[in-house]
């Protein structure tokens, strides 16, 4: 297991809205984020993005399940995350499955890739569309 991996976990899952001045603790100036909804460059964008999704999201959390180092600089870690939000779900405590590919150097990382359901995440929780996306869901399994 990589320490690199479990010390970003651990200061990753320790973020909330009142610390978001040590997302420079684990990136780089230059990071390169991407998730299936959002892309942000740099660090500055970073924390915008982050400070816009605690303002809008509930009760956040971040649970590692896998810390994988491909080779050196490089990996992936495997998580579950919990959140609840007053327009999704009529507020209640939802969780997405994901995985986010990580590259490294100097100890902060430069590239965050999350791979995750964007439709188990948002849209299956709508009001309207969520029905008409579980029904296609149902209807390509």
């Amino acid at each position: 297991m990589s320490e690199f991996l479990c010390d970003f976990a651990q200061g990753f899952a320790a973020l909330d809205r009142h610390n978001l001045h040590r997302l420079s603790e684990l990136y780089s100036h230059d990071i390169a984020f991407a998730d299936p909804i959002h892309k942000v460059q740099g660090l500055r964008d970073l924390h915008a993005y982050f400070t816009e999704l605690y303002a809008k999201v509930h009760n956040l959390t971040f649970d590692f399940h896998a810390f994988d180092q491909v080779r050196e600089g490089e990996g992936y870690l495997r998580w579950s995350m919990s959140y609840s939000h007053p327009r999704l779900s009529r507020g209640k405590t939802l969780q997405v499955q994901g995985c986010s590919h990580l590259r490294w150097r100097d100890n902060k990382v430069f590239q965050h890739r999350d791979f995750f359901d964007a439709g188990a995440m948002l849209y299956e929780h709508l009001p309207l569309i969520g029905a008409v996306i579980r029904w296609l869901k149902r209807r390509l399994a």
